[in-house]
């Protein structure tokens, strides 16, 4: 049963997300560290707050004619989007809220990340940051239809939008057992709304960092934190999603909530780091060939099994 947090959760999940936002990257930058033949954990525990650091007091670029408004907004909207994401994923039995629709407010959430990636680049002016913004429309285009499918399967299988409803309906058996190809494109859906490797191209170094290109000092501080809070608010509605939520033997259910969500955060963490990055065509000609297919036959099958 998942319940609503008192007014003093609103607060407690900005700190939470941010931890997280963290502690990923630090394993991120530890697994590169690590493949350069560097110690990987003291590179893992100082980079992050390094590369914080830098960007505080790095001095912020101007590009000409500019829309300031929309280029320095943009990772503004986008923090703000990755954290109300999750204001309906369960810390075990806790959620800031259990809203009725919550997988669609998960999903709308989604699309306003992902204008803000768009207005990131086509505020600055700049040819290497439209040339990223056109990428991950592009991607979205590839990767959307499917993660809906697979957000409306769960909801399926469950009987409700509910994200607390969800949970109820795992606990004789998670959903990852009988929705295995819904789990898995849904990992593969978060990685792309994070464009995170191999799913990078938006911000790739063929295009000076693409939609990050102009960006500078705290304005890209905000659009990173933005992106590593997406990435975790993704992996953090995998749990209660298809593993279970909270449930777990011995432990309290808010700690397995953590530990599941480590455990999807670390799987996406090596997953990029052992992939190299696809192409836009490539990966829309797979999505709409393969995952948007599969997604549909995955939601059959569930609607024959609960029907």
């Amino acid at each position: 049963m998942v319940e609503r947090t008192a007014w003093w959760g609103a607060l407690v999940l900005p700190v939470v997300l941010a931890v997280f936002a963290l502690a990923a990257a630090g394993f991120d930058a530890g697994l590169a560290a690590r493949a350069a033949g560097r110690p990987g954990v003291r590179a893992g525990a100082v980079a992050p707050l390094r590369a914080v650091a830098g960007l505080l007091v790095q001095q912020r670029r101007r590009t000409p004619a500019a829309d300031t408004l929309l280029w320095r907004g943009a990772g503004v909207v986008l923090l703000v989007a990755a954290v109300l994401a999750s204001l309906g994923t369960p810390l075990g039995r806790w959620a800031v809220g259990d809203l009725s629709v919550g997988v669609v407010w998960f999903n709308a959430m989604e699309v306003v990340a992902w204008a803000a990636v768009w207005l990131a680049g086509w505020g600055a002016n700049s040819a290497f940051g439209l040339v990223g913004g056109y990428r991950f429309v592009a991607q979205g285009l590839a990767y959307e239809l499917p993660h809906m499918f697979v957000l409306t399967t769960a909801a399926i299988g469950a009987g409700s939008l509910r994200v607390g409803d969800i949970v109820a309906a795992q606990r004789d058996l998670w959903f990852v057992v009988w929705m295995p190809v819904a789990f898995l494109v849904y990992l593969i859906s978060v990685l792309a709304m994070a464009f995170f490797r191999p799913f990078d191209q938006a911000a790739g170094a063929d295009i000076a960092g693409g939609a990050l290109a102009e960006l500078s000092g705290v304005d890209r501080l905000v659009f990173v934190a933005g992106r590593w809070v997406l990435l975790v608010s993704g992996a953090a509605m995998a749990v209660p999603l298809f593993l279970g939520g909270g449930a777990g033997p011995l432990l309290p259910d808010w700690l397995w909530s953590v530990l599941k969500t480590a455990a999807v955060l670390g799987v996406l963490g090596w997953v990029g780091r052992r992939l190299p990055t696809i192409r836009m065509e490539r990966f829309t000609e797979v999505a709409w060939l393969v995952l948007v297919p599969a997604t549909l036959l995955q939601a059959l099958f569930v609607s024959v099994l609960v029907s």
